[in-house]
């Protein structure tokens, strides 16, 4: 098997492919470009996507050139795979500004030096825009029956449920198997990667390329990943795993790693991290917490680098061993006014964002799981003051897991 599906399939990445056999032979005569489509519908990726990521740097670490497309024309769309409703639609400036963001944030993950195998980054708004709806389906929608199109899961399940479907949406399947077609026009492009619930979209790119230019073309998907807890991966109770540092700290980041189910460790550090695989299975029997450090360093430093990977750890550290005030925990700045003005424990906890509800604040305070400066606050009107800053900054704690660091300005 050649040696790119080979790690493919070690590290779990493997669902299904379009033609297995003739694209392993293929990568093995030569290096071809494959791509993987990303909607710009919010300003930041979250390790739902992340999986995605490694696939491109799977490929891009054997040799070959990965394109990134970034949807600026099919967002202005939304794809229906997965989703209940229509997805809200952005204003075009939104769009542009999350593409930017989108664009240096998988930077961060690629290797942007090597110009044989650097990241092509693509726009399918320029060629999109200026479609003339006639001639797009003479020439595309010909190749598309509407029998075959009522099958895909996408537009089943929507119809099934009874949930409306917009012919908006209905077209976005056409939409991305065209941008198919024109990557591997434009930049003999032969392989497009996406998640499972992709695949009724990426065969129909694959038939298109065939049907329309007879070039060869292939499609690989990845499994759609839950946690053994059966959560979504990427999702929270407080809220998504954001990849921007802006929306979520390095420190929160390492965290969530840290805070893996046992069940899942060994199946993350294989999907998350390029820790080579003999050696996971060589030690995967070790302390499950030394793994649980292990991915959550491999993790973070992939994307926040060296440093602030060894500053979690150091902070998370600290914030367990609750014997320091934890100088490299993330910071939040307040005004020193508001705490003249005595704001008491609940109030500061909504500050943090750590928690969002004042009952579940309250619930925290009974049970004893709010602590300031590793100290135990069991009365939910307990009101702030001066003194509880230490060199100008106290440390809050919501449970073993969530701690901040909060100065005054």
């Amino acid at each position: 098997m050649n040696k790119f599906l080979k790690e493919f399939k070690d590290r779990g990445y493997f669902y299904q492919c379009t033609n297995e056999k003739e694209l392993s032979d293929i990568l093995d005569k030569e290096k071809i470009k494959g791509y993987i489509g990303f909607d710009c519908t919010a300003e930041s990726l979250h390790v739902g996507s992340l999986l995605q990521i490694m696939c491109l740097r799977l490929l891009q670490k054997n040799g070959h050139r990965p394109i990134v497309l970034l949807g600026g024309g099919t967002t202005r769309i939304g794809d229906p795979s997965g989703k209940d409703k229509t997805r809200k639609i952005l204003k075009e400036e939104e769009i542009e500004k999350n593409i930017k963001n989108i664009q240096n944030i998988l930077k961060k993950f690629l290797d942007n030096d090597d110009p044989k195998t650097k990241p092509l980054f693509v726009n399918n708004y320029s060629w999109l825009k200026n479609l003339n709806y006639i001639s797009f389906l003479r020439d595309i929608g010909k190749h598309f029956t509407i029998n075959k199109m009522l099958t895909f899961d996408s537009v089943k399940l929507r119809l099934e449920r009874e949930q409306s479907l917009s012919y908006m949406e209905f077209n976005y399947m056409i939409l991305q198997a065209y941008d198919f077609l024109e990557l591997n026009k434009k930049e003999n492009c032969m392989l497009q990667i996406g998640g499972s619930d992709q695949w009724g979209n990426i065969v129909n790119g694959v038939e298109l390329i065939k049907r329309y230019s007879n070039h060869q073309a292939f499609g690989l998907t990845t499994p759609l990943i839950t946690l053994a807890s059966g959560a979504k991966m990427g999702k929270t109770e407080n809220g998504a795993i954001w990849l921007d540092k802006k929306n979520l700290s390095a420190y929160d980041y390492w965290q969530f790693w840290r805070n893996t189910d046992d069940r899942d460790v060994v199946k993350f550090l294989k999907m998350f991290t390029e820790v080579k695989t003999e050696e996971i299975d060589s030690i995967k029997n070790k302390n499950i917490n030394e793994l649980k450090i292990l991915l959550a360093n491999k993790a973070t430093l992939m994307l926040h680098g060296e440093d602030a990977a060894k500053k979690a750890e150091q902070a998370a550290r600290e914030a367990f061993s609750g014997t320091s005030l934890g100088s490299n925990l993330p910071k939040i700045t307040i005004q020193a006014k508001k705490i003249l003005k005595k704001i008491n424990i609940i109030d500061l906890v909504l500050l943090t964002k750590l928690e969002k509800s004042k009952s579940e604040i309250r619930r925290l305070v009974k049970g004893n799981a709010v602590r300031i400066n590793n100290k135990i606050i069991s009365d939910e009107k307990f009101e702030i003051e001066i003194e509880l800053f230490k060199e100008n900054y106290l440390k809050l704690s919501l449970g073993k897991k969530r701690h901040i660091k909060i100065e005054l300005n």
